[in-house]
This record gives C-alpha cells, structure tokens and sequence, in this order.
C-alpha cells in the first residue's frame, strides 16, 4: 500500500550504517533543545554519540547540511532534518500482534504514538485477552487482522508473540500488505524480496552484555594481581 506523501525530496541513499546513527543524532539533539541549546558542534556531537566527528559531519552531509566553520550546526534545524530524513513528519499507523506482556507495555506506553507510530490496534489469539482493555485499545481477535490493516492503511507491525507463532504473524501480515515488521520474537524471519525487517531479541542483547561484563571482570581481577 503506498506510504504518506512527505514533505521531503528524496536525495541520494544513504548507507545503512548511517542511517542506523541518525535516531542516536535525533536522540540527542532533542536533550540538547531541551536544555535551549542552539547550536552543536560536529565535535560535541561525537563525542555524544561516541563517534568520531568526521563519521558526525559524514553523515549529516547525506542530509545536505555541513554547518558553519566556527559555529556549528544549528540544532532545531538540525532535528528537523533528521526527522524529514527519518520520514518522521509523516504518521505511520502501527498494530501491536501479541498482547502479553511485551506487547501490552508496548501499546499503553505512548512512546511509539509520541515518535510519529500512532498504535492503532492490539491483536491476540487467546480468548482471555480479546475484548480486555490494553491502555486506549480494546484487544482484537487475531482473525480481525487482515482485514483490519487492509481497511485502514497500516504501515508497520510490530511482533510480540512467541517464536513458534511468529514466522506465520509475518506472513499473515505481509499478505496483508504491511512491508515493514519490528520483531521482538527470538527467531529469523523468513520475508520477501522489498519487506522491511527490524529485530530487537533482548536476550541476544543481555548476552552482549555478558561479553562486556566478563571483560570488566578480567581487567578489575588483572588490576587486583598486580596491585597485590
């Protein structure tokens, strides 16, 4: 189904890896107006975002800014050209499939509605949830969902549901015409050719973190030895 119309004019590509520190920028430079910063250097932004600011000033030369030397780059316009970039000025309707725990935190919460993803629906396939009430939204029986994203524009899925469940979610939704899927179930999808995958596996995530903490744990016991 055809997205939004935006008020952007499409410039070349931009490469993945940049694209994926753009939200990290954004993140940022919206403290940073919080605070009634008006200006950032490509230096400070490095150093906030924990990469070298020639990456910094790299990345936003894809937006088609490049400050000014001396004075920075201005962080209102700043944000508003990630956002165009990001197609963040457009509404993207989402439904959440799963309406346990991680979905229900997801849909009550507000933050994806408050980022330009309005959650418009909540699907589950266990009878004890359908009817029940998750934050705005009445919990919808699964069987409703093709229909449902058909009938109202939806762009984005979200996964909450067990693997075992989520390869045949995907499929149902893709069918559906939805090409872009946030997958927090623990598995690799299988998707066409032009579908849009994102996976956040939370456990994949704390096993990074073990990596780091065992590291942290053989320097300070390396710092112990050699001050004995």
């Amino acid at each position: 189904m055809p997205a939004p119309e935006t008020t952007s004019t499409r410039r070349r590509r931009i490469p993945s890896a940049a694209v994926n520190r753009l939200p990290v920028y954004l993140q940022i430079l919206t403290d940073l107006q919080l605070t009634e910063t008006s200006q950032v250097s490509s230096d400070q932004l490095a150093v906030l975002a924990n990469v070298n600011a020639a990456k910094v000033r790299k990345d936003l030369s894809y937006l088609g800014t490049y400050g000014t030397r001396g004075v920075g780059y201005e962080v209102a316009f700043l944000i508003y050209q990630i956002k165009r970039e990001l197609g963040l000025l457009s509404q993207w309707k989402t439904i959440v499939v799963g309406a346990g725990n991680l979905g229900s935190a997801i849909t009550a919460n507000g933050g994806f509605t408050s980022r330009g993803f309005p959650v418009i629906a909540l699907f589950d396939v266990d009878p004890r949830k359908v009817g029940t009430r998750i934050g705005e939204l009445d919990v919808r029986n699964l069987d409703e969902m093709k229909d449902f994203v058909k009938s109202n524009g939806v762009h984005i899925g979200v996964l909450a549901v067990p693997s075992t469940a989520a390869q045949s979610v995907a499929d149902d939704l893709i069918a559906a015409g939805i090409g872009s899927l946030l997958n927090f179930a623990p598995v690799v999808l299988t998707t066409p050719k032009g579908v849009t995958v994102r996976n956040v596996d939370l456990g994949v995530e704390l096993q990074i973190l073990g990596y780091h903490e065992q590291l942290r744990g053989q320097g300070t016991a390396k710092q112990a030895r050699v001050s004995v």
